[in-house]
């Protein structure tokens, strides 16, 4: 079975992007190529342990590890291009709650998956750990 997958239409795989370029994490950042294995079901899984955003009140910078799982459907995300979307939180001023669930807006947008989650374990402030969880389930739509 011949698994190569067409990425002529990508912008960003194969480029020297200066990161620090992006600060708005904009959807249009994103990045998606056909599912090779549309065959079978199965799980891609991104762990952004470096990940920041600011508090929108402070401008204090919010530290956490973002994961992002989803079964793929019809489309799979980039990676480079996720990653320029994700590094563009740095600058980006929103609650862990919105951030959280942006991300899924915007990824589970990208690539229709059949399922996506997103956790955001954000560091401890305050002795409190501070944790969000989005999830996203294909309605069959």
């Amino acid at each position: 079975m011949d698994r190569k997958v067409n990425v002529d239409h990508l912008k960003n795989l194969g480029t020297v992007v200066p990161y620090d370029r992006y600060n708005n994490p904009d959807p249009a950042l994103l990045e998606v190529f056909d599912n090779p294995c549309k065959d079978r079901q199965y799980a891609t899984e991104f762990v952004f342990t470096e990940f920041s955003s600011l508090c929108p009140r402070t401008g204090q910078p919010d530290f956490g590890t973002i994961t992002i799982r989803y079964f793929p459907k019809d489309f799979c995300l980039e990676t480079k291009a996720l990653k320029i979307y994700m590094g563009a939180y740095r600058q980006h001023g929103a609650f862990m709650e919105s951030v959280t669930n942006k991300i899924l807006d915007d990824l589970s947008n990208a690539c229709k998956p059949y399922h996506m989650r997103i956790e955001a374990n954000f560091n401890r402030r305050g002795g409190t750990d501070i944790s969000v969880i989005a999830e996203y389930e294909d309605k069959g739509n």
